[in-house]
C-alpha cells in the first residue's frame, strides 16, 4: 500500500493519505429544517476516527426549493450554522479535515414547482418524470448567490472547503452538458461560466486558505468535453476534480476494452494526463489491493472509498494494518440505510473477525 497511505497536500492543507470519504447522502436523518442532528455528527466522527485521510459531506443544499427530497441537509440559512460547526469540530477532534458538498438539485429534485434548469426540459429519474423550465438571468442569479453565501457560510462554520455539486443530473451539471443546456446566450456558449462565476464568488468571501473544490461529470456529453470543462476550472483556480458520472442518459461512456475498470475511472486518469490540480477517482473502489493498483496505473491524487467506509469505519486503518477491510455485498435493499447495524457486508465482516 505505498501509494495510498503518501500524504498530500492541497491549497496547503495536509491530507494524510490518499483514501476519501466522498459525499453520500444519509436519507431520513434530519428534518424539513434542514438542520443537523446528533447522529450526522457521530456518522462523521467514526469515519474521521476510523482514518480516512478526507471527508467530503453529502450533497447538503444551499437553497429549500433546491433539495433532492425533505431529509436533506440545508445550508441555506444562517440557523444551520451551529449544527454544522458540530460536524466540523467532532471530525477535526479526530485529525480529519472535512469539506462539504454544496448542492441544488435543479429540475431533477423534489419539488414539483419552480423546477430550475438551464433550458426547457424533461427526464427521468428514479423512474418519475421531471419538468424542468428555462431559468431568467435574474433567477441564475440568484442561485448563484445562494451558492456563494453557503461558501461563506460553510466557511464560518469551521469546514475546510466546499467542493461544488457539478455531476450526477444536478443544476451544475444540467449547465456543463450541452444537450440539457440548449441556451443561446453566454451561459449556454458557455458552460463553465455558470460554475465559473460560483467559484469566483466564493473566492471573494472566504480566506486564500479555504478550499474549493468540484464533483466533476466526466463524460458530459462526450470525454473532451468533460477535459475542457477541467481545464477551464483549473484555469479559474479550482484546488480538485473528484471526478464522477455527469448527466447519466445524455452522456456517451467511453474506456479502451482492455482497462480493468470503469469507464468513469478511466475518464478521471484522461483528465488527470491534462491537469495539474489533484485529482480523485470514485465508483467500486473496495479493496485497499485495488485502490493501490487504480493510483498506481492511472496516476490520479486520491481515491473515493464509499460504501467500504459505510460498511466498516475503520476502513483505512485495517488497510493499511493489513486487516481484512471488507466489502459491501450490493444488496436489493440496502440495509445501512435501514439500520448500519443491520447492513450485510457489516455482519459478515464482525462474523469473520469473531470466528
Amino acid at each position: 500500500m505505498e501509494r495510498l497511505f503518501e500524504p498530500l497536500a492541497i491549497r496547503g492543507l495536509e491530507i494524510k493519505n490518499r483514501i476519501c470519504m466522498p459525499p453520500m447522502v444519509c436519507y431520513g436523518w434530519v428534518g424539513d429544517d434542514g438542520l443537523a442532528v446528533e447522529k450526522n455528527v457521530e456518522h462523521y466522527r467514526a469515519a474521521a476516527r476510523g482514518g480516512a485521510g478526507l471527508i467530503i459531506q453529502e450533497a447538503t443544499c444551499v437553497t429549500k426549493e433546491g433539495r433532492i427530497c425533505r431529509d436533506q441537509l440545508g445550508i441555506w440559512e444562517e440557523e444551520q450554522i451551529p449544527g454544522l460547526c458540530r460536524i466540523t469540530e467532532a471530525v477535526h477532534r479526530e485529525g480529519c479535515p472535512i469539506i462539504v458538498q454544496i448542492h441544488h438539485a435543479g429540475v431533477v429534485g423534489g419539488t414539483t414547482q419552480h423546477a430550475y434548469c438551464p433550458s426547457d426540459f424533461r427526464c427521468v429519474k428514479n423512474g418519475e418524470e421531471k419538468t424542468g423550465y428555462e431559468m431568467s438571468l435574474e433567477e441564475i442569479r440568484q442561485i448563484q448567490d445562494a451558492y456563494i453565501q453557503a461558501g461563506r457560510r460553510a466557511y464560518e462554520a469551521g469546514y475546510d472547503g466546499v467542493e461544488l455539486h457539478g455531476c450526477h443530473q444536478y443544476l451544475m451539471c444540467q449547465f456543463f452538458n450541452r444537450r440539457v443546456n440548449r441556451r443561446s446566450d453566454e451561459y449556454g456558449r458557455e458552460p463553465e461560466r455558470f460554475a465559473l462565476e460560483i467559484l469566483r464568488g466564493i473566492r471573494a468571501l472566504t480566506p486564500k486558505s479555504f478550499i474549493i473544490g468540484i464533483r466533476l461529470g466526466t463524460f458530459e456529453p462526450a470525454l473532451a468535453d468533460g477535459i475542457a470543462h477541467a481545464k477551464a476550472l483549473e484555469e479559474a483556480g479550482i484546488d480538485f476534480l473528484d471526478i464522477s458520472y455527469g448527466f447519466q442518459g445524455m452522456d456517451e461512456p467511453e474506456k479502451p476494452e482492455d482497462f480493468p475498470y470503469r469507464d468513469v475511472i478511466y475518464g478521471a486518469a484522461e483528465i488527470k494526463k491534462q491537469v495539474h490540480v489533484p485529482v480523485f477517482a470514485v465508483y467500486g473502489i473496495q479493496s485497499p489491493q485495488m485502490a493501490e493498483d487504480i493510483l498506481m496505473r492511472t496516476g490520479v491524487d486520491m481515491v473515493d472509498i464509499g460504501r467500504g467506509i459505510l460498511v466498516n469505519q475503520n476502513w483505512a486503518q485495517d488497510a493499511q494494518a493489513g486487516r481484512d477491510t471488507g466489502r459491501c455485498l450490493d444488496c436489493k435493499t440496502c440495509m445501512w440505510r435501514v439500520n448500519p447495524d443491520k447492513c450485510a457486508g457489516r455482519v459478515l465482516l464482525n462474523r469473520r473477525r469473531e470466528g
